[in-house]
């Protein structure tokens, strides 16, 4: 980035994590501990991204506020990269979850809020038929599955740098060649991601009309604006060509709502009057308490019942022995009741807008070439001015060294973002205060790294 003066940077991240380090030294403690029986001292590996030589550890969280362990104050916009979408323990959740743990919490078999889940996701996503997971990860598996045993078709379709979970075959990316390979990073790939994905970039309905004129993509899985790799927002023009090319070539178009959930109370399939055949959500609806969710068109869901006998229905590769479980149920039919409401958004929508404009201020105030993206109750900033249209132009983007120390300096001014990309998530208890304290935050920092 040449807006940004390297040795700079460089001196002022030492400067963020001399202070991280002294400010913070039960959370250094409890790390030392973990990891002498934890890999990098942490419960899963990726947890080691956070900003700084160590992460913070949580001591509590409510709301839209977290404390740490050496009784740090944090506004938090990262989250749960959306799983806390809620906000930390959202009073509707909590209490339907009390009432269920004292009924039972798995026993592999329905119950009313089965049905009452069900039928708020169809009313909010217009699909009628809908099973439960344990996580959108899984759903986005069997939906992939399901797919494939519906059309015989062995190839799914994604677009570059998406982000489904970890899905083996979402893990594929384009080569400047144009040929398809594992995405850097993607630990032991089962097997080479050009066997069983093709990939086109966001944004190009031509290259996407010529990979299913192949004939051998059984679906589309893509989230309506990408967002894991910062958000790229869909032209206009382009979900109609999406839908109209996989109606074409046969092919299913499954949208993953994981995140773009964000978009208002029915997803961006429903503000924008989508029409997939499936449709992925999780993490959020259940209100921090593991689950996900897929539905299905009418037609599939007859045609469901064909791909197996009753016999084998349980050795198929769908499912799983917590999956649909009575607690994530509870949680998930209270959250979408109760928390994730129309006027839940009313309240969160202009937050976003307006992290949005004290975050642009800043920039134009101090001349660096980034821009801002907003999509619903998230919103974010890229390294470059003008919006990405797809995600080789937003990865190309990106400034590991430059990301982790505004992360870090944010964080030691009270904020916590994503540690994967420089998002912010507002909740139904975020306040107009969480927001100015990131932007005073946001415009201390980005001051002392302007160009002179």
């Amino acid at each position: 980035m040449g807006s940004v003066d390297r040795s700079r940077l460089e001196a002022l991240a030492r400067r963020e994590e001399q202070r991280f380090v002294r400010e913070h030294p039960r959370s250094r403690e409890l790390h030392e501990r973990a990891a002498r029986s934890l890999p990098g001292g942490v419960p899963m590996h990726w947890m080691t991204k956070w900003a700084g030589p160590f992460p913070v550890f949580v001591d509590s969280a409510h709301g839209a506020h977290f404390t740490d362990v050496d009784g740090h104050d944090y506004v938090d916009l990262c989250l749960g990269d959306t799983g806390a979408m809620t906000g930390h323990g959202p009073e509707p959740t909590l209490e339907a979850v009390r009432r269920q743990l004292e009924r039972g919490i798995t026993h592999m078999l329905p119950t009313e809020d089965a049905a009452a889940a069900a039928e708020l996701l169809a009313g909010r996503f217009g699909l009628p038929s809908w099973q439960f997971t344990l996580s959108a990860t899984d759903a986005n598996r069997f939906a992939i599955r399901l797919a494939r045993g519906m059309t015989g078709r062995p190839r799914i379709l994604v677009f570059d740098y998406c982000y489904h979970g970890t899905v083996d075959e979402t893990f594929a990316t384009l080569r400047d060649d144009g040929s398809v390979g594992p995405r850097r990073g993607n630990i032991g790939p089962a097997v080479d991601p050009a066997l069983t994905t093709r990939v086109v970039q966001f944004n190009d309905p031509g290259a996407l009309e010529r990979e299913l004129a192949a004939g051998d993509v059984a679906a589309v899985l893509a989230e309506p604006a990408l967002t894991n790799i910062g958000i790229v927002l869909p032209d206009p023009g382009f979900h109609d060509a999406l839908r109209e090319l996989t109606r074409r070539t046969g092919t299913l178009l499954i949208l993953d709502e994981t995140h773009t959930l964000c978009a208002g109370p029915n997803g961006y399939t429903g503000e924008h009057g989508l029409d997939p055949d499936m449709l992925v959500v999780g993490k959020a609806i259940g209100g921090g308490i593991p689950c996900g969710a897929y539905g299905l068109s009418a037609e599939l869901a007859r045609r469901l019942d064909t791909l197996t006998t009753l016999e084998n229905i349980d050795v198929g590769g769908i499912g799983g022995t917590l999956a649909g479980n009575a607690l994530s149920l509870a949680a998930i039919r209270a959250t979408l009741e109760g928390v994730l409401t129309p006027e839940a958004y009313a309240r969160m929508l202009p937050l976003a807008a307006r992290w949005t404009n004290g975050v642009e201020r800043v920039i134009g105030t101090n001349r660096m070439p980034w821009h801002v993206t907003r999509l619903g109750t998230r919103a974010e900033y890229h390294f470059l001015p003008t919006a990405p249209r797809n995600g080789r132009e937003a990865a190309a983007a990106s400034d590991f060294e430059l990301e982790r120390y505004l992360h870090l300096a944010a964080l030691n001014r009270g904020i916590l973002l994503t540690p994967f990309h420089n998002m912010a998530l507002m909740s139904p208890a975020t306040t107009e205060a969480d927001v100015d304290c990131h932007t005073a935050a946001f415009e201390e920092v980005v001051a002392e790294l302007a160009p002179a």
